[in-house]
């Protein structure tokens, strides 16, 4: 089991903004905060950075969730702000603009790869193949029953669909700070409410309190979770469970297995571009912020057979990651959702 590579990265410290990006002089240091499922991918970097340039600091890695780490990088310039924030989804409008009202206005993708989200169970549990409309009729507080919307009444996977185990309903997810948690509802939880029938939007992502639990730590977490109940049914990135298939196993959805081809190919419904956002005005004061985004892009740690995708990260063609590197030099800028 390598979860260890959570446990690895260092916390990022976060302090008031700075006024100018002359004032992250004084730093020396990478600060990257953000997005959970990047963040083992982003502590392999760091700590091979350090390795492969004695002459930078080796970067200090956080996590805090995707939305967390956009709130931080979106503070303002200068030392006392992040220079990079890992995202499991893209950045909003809404964030693009709280960046610029700190005068954080120049703001660059980095799309590192692809990763799909999964439904683990313990190895020794039954056989999921779950479809939408069931995964909304476990978690929803209200479903549909005989054409109307009544609080949840199932207790077991059995009640919603016959082909399911029957097995106490328990489910761990992501808390909203997660980039995890928007993607699964969008892929998953909203089409299941819509496939059931109810037109009340804010019913279709008004979770149960009883049997849900919204994990807002890391992964590590999650899989406490399902050590600690072992009927619970998990929620996270196919990376993470790769390092744990020891003890796990994982559910299709639609009648696909989420695996690296499966999800390449656009068969699996649940994936989604793993990325991170490098702050403009730092890359010209932040020793080594340029090189830590060619170095991560690189052939050998995200490329095919590189140490990314040996830790679970399904690699972008040599081509794709070979003009993100030029758009990043030529400054180009990032795309809101």
């Amino acid at each position: 089991m390598k979860t260890a590579l959570y446990a690895s990265a260092a916390l990022a410290v976060v302090a008031a903004f700075g006024a100018t990006a002359a004032q992250a002089q004084s730093r020396d240091t990478i600060q990257i905060a953000g997005s959970s499922t990047v963040l083992p991918f982003a502590s392999i970097v760091a700590e091979e950075f350090g390795a492969a340039f004695p002459e930078f600091n080796t970067p200090v890695v956080g996590s805090g969730g995707s939305s967390g780490g956009l709130r931080q990088f979106c503070e303002g310039v200068g030392e006392n702000t992040i220079d990079i924030a890992n995202a499991s989804r893209k950045i909003r409008a809404a964030e693009v603009e709280a960046c610029a009202a700190a005068g954080v206005d120049d703001i660059r993708e980095i799309v590192i790869g692809f990763d799909g989200i999964v439904f683990a169970v313990n190895a020794d549990k039954g056989d999921f193949a779950l479809e939408p409309i069931h995964v909304f009729n476990a978690l929803a507080a209200q479903v549909m029953v005989d054409g109307e919307l009544v609080d949840n009444p199932y207790t077991s996977w059995a009640e919603i669909d016959a082909s399911l185990p029957d097995q106490p309903i328990a489910l761990a997810i992501p808390a909203g700070n997660h980039g995890t948690r928007e993607v699964f509802e969008e892929r998953v939880v909203i089409p299941g409410c819509e496939e059931a029938g109810v037109e009340d939007e804010e019913a279709c992502v008004a979770f149960r309190q009883d049997v849900v639990v919204e994990i807002a730590g890391d992964y590590t977490e999650t899989l406490a979770r399902l050590q600690s109940n072992t009927d619970t049914v998990g929620v996270f990135g196919l990376s993470f469970y790769e390092q744990n298939t020891d003890t796990l196993k994982v559910a299709t959805v639609s009648g696909v297995e989420p695996t690296a081809a499966t999800i390449l190919a656009g068969e699996y419904p649940v994936s989604r571009p793993l990325q991170f956002y490098v702050k403009g005005a730092h890359v010209d004061v932040i020793p080594g912020l340029s090189e830590y985004v060619e170095f991560f892009l690189s052939d050998g740690i995200a490329g095919s057979g590189g140490r990314l995708e040996e830790a679970g990260l399904i690699p972008l063609e040599a081509e794709m990651r070979a003009q993100i590197v030029a758009d990043f030099n030529e400054g180009a800028q990032a795309e809101a959702e």
